[in-house]
């Protein structure tokens, strides 16, 4: 039926259709024609005849059952018969590519009536045309991909490279020079790393974690040690080759017996006999995008120390899939290098510098993984509250619960503490160079990683008891509850385990102490 077949009807009109073979009820002023479609209803036809909606107003059911996008599905739009005369919908419903009214469902900085001192038209620019994207291009395809395993699709990839997305990703710096940024949104002049910060907050709200991840995550991670560490010539190929989309890379650093602990890395190269070549031998474990990635920027042992080296795929390099509580979509990987030949030319880094190369690294993916941390908190603040609007308990909205609005509290002084902290470390790294970053944020940066995800954790708790049986169930009102309570585990481990990284904050911090510092 189209938009102009559709017709106005009274209440009472509409009332008079209440029989099992003439049933019809009202959604949001809509009215719906469900004679033939209640055999078809996944919860059985019994439930239009409970609560006596048969003939009559259905929206406070339907909504405490189902998602608003269910009435959007394009096998639904027939049902329509048309709307009620003289009133209009009533509901709630972001449009796509806007920014949601709900209270702290977005940043304080693109919050109407709030200031920042950070944040400049160019972002606003950016963070505009990002949303646009992300939710026109990049979401469809993450339902998908998240329900198949399949890594994320060719299409997307390209329609990024030709934003210039994946560059923009890897933060501000000469590789953007030249480049017309997400449509002209912003110059590769003035980029810095609160535009970087937009970029993965705007990803991340897809709220599918491995789908996430599949998407060029492992270029963030894997590609700047060849930006800042490789060879001219190899700059010359490898970047281009993975900002344009037709190459994956990855960082394999961790290993069976040492994630966190990289001095107890155990994959080792040794020079050929003419000095020409490494040769690789060992495994790496849990490495994101390792399935589908044509190079691997790998941790290894030498003679001289640890050395990082540029592997790319070839004879002897083996991947298989791991299989993980999230999508593998992510394309998380066991890697096996049996007698892998590489130029030395590959090396990045000094041999027997490696440490510094994967420890300087580590900084920007921390950040990265905060700043989606941050985004992610505030995608479950806003289910809870629109969840908590809608939904009765006891005969009362379950806003009127004041332990549920306790949780809710504690839900948004989380992702506010963390954005702020975060914000304020962006602004650091935008007045640092590289290697100051790496003296002086590894320890803040650490620290927030620790913070963020320990709040993310009792974030996901918290909203699966706002959220009961929905809460743990894949599909439906708590979809993203249950996904994110599933996923959110991976960010306190990946990147350096919480505690590991607490400690790494609290050394810093001890050894910058005034000797003669007393109480």
């Amino acid at each position: 039926m189209t938009s102009k077949d559709l017709k106005t009807f009274t209440r009472e009109e509409v009332a008079k259709h209440n029989k099992p073979d003439d049933l019809w009820i009202i959604v949001d002023s809509k009215v719906y024609n469900v004679s033939r479609f209640k055999d078809l209803h996944p919860g059985g036809a019994s439930v239009f005849a409970e609560g006596d909606i048969a003939g009559q107003d259905a929206t406070e059911a339907f909504y405490g059952l189902h998602r608003h996008e269910v009435l959007l599905r394009p096998q639904y739009a027939p049902l329509q018969l048309g709307s009620i005369e003289g009133e209009g919908s009533v509901i709630y419903s972001r449009e796509q590519g806007k920014l949601s009214d709900v209270p702290y469902a977005e940043p304080t900085w693109l919050s109407a009536g709030y200031y920042s001192a950070y944040f400049k038209e160019s972002h606003r620019r950016l963070q505009a045309a990002m949303r646009t994207f992300i939710d026109e291009v990049v979401t469809p395809d993450a339902l998908l991909r998240e329900e198949d395993g399949k890594r994320p699709s060719a299409h997307v990839i390209k329609a990024m490279a030709e934003l210039n997305i994946h560059a923009m990703r890897m933060g501000p710096g000469k590789h953007l020079k030249g480049l017309v940024l997400m449509g002209g949104a912003v110059s590769p002049e003035e980029f810095d790393y609160f535009h970087e910060l937009i970029c993965i907050q705007e990803i991340s709200r897809c709220g599918q974690r491995g789908y996430g991840d599949g998407l060029q995550s492992g270029a963030v991670i894997g590609l700047p040690p060849v930006m800042n560490f490789g060879s001219p010539n190899l700059r010359a190929k490898i970047i281009p080759e993975v900002l344009s989309g037709q190459k994956f890379i990855c960082l394999a650093i961790s290993e069976a017996f040492a994630g966190s602990d990289v001095a107890g890395l155990q994959t080792r190269a040794t020079k050929s006999e003419d000095g020409k070549h490494w040769i690789i031998n060992g495994t790496k474990k849990w490495i994101t995008n390792g399935t589908f990635a044509d190079y691997f920027t790998v941790a290894c042992k030498t003679d001289t120390g640890f050395t990082v080296i540029l592997v790319e795929r070839s004879e002897g390099v083996e991947t298989k899939p791991i299989k993980t509580s999230y999508s593998s979509s992510a394309g998380t990987a066991y890697i096996t290098f049996d007698n892998v030949k590489v130029p030395v030319e590959n090396t990045l880094g000094p041999e027997g510098g490696g440490i510094f190369v994967i420890l300087s690294n580590f900084n920007h993916e921390r950040w990265v993984m905060c700043a989606s941390s941050a985004r992610g908190q505030r995608l479950i603040v806003e289910e809870c509250l629109k969840w908590i609007n809608q939904r009765k308990a006891f005969g009362k909205p379950l806003s009127s619960q004041a332990v549920i609005r306790s949780k809710i509290a504690a839900m948004i002084s989380r992702a506010e503490s963390v954005q702020n902290w975060l914000e304020n470390l962006t602004l650091q790294m935008c007045n640092m160079t590289y290697k100051e970053q790496a003296q002086k944020l590894a320890g803040p940066i650490g620290l927030l990683k620790m913070y963020a995800t320990r709040c993310a954790q009792e974030t996901a708790a918290d909203a699966v008891q706002i959220f009961g049986g929905r809460g743990i169930t894949k599909t439906g009102m708590g979809q993203y509850i249950e996904h994110y309570h599933r996923t959110v585990p991976f960010d306190a481990v990946l990147g350096g385990a919480e505690d590991v990284l607490g400690d790494l904050g609290v050394r810093q911090a001890i050894r910058q102490m005034p000797k003669n510092a007393r109480l």
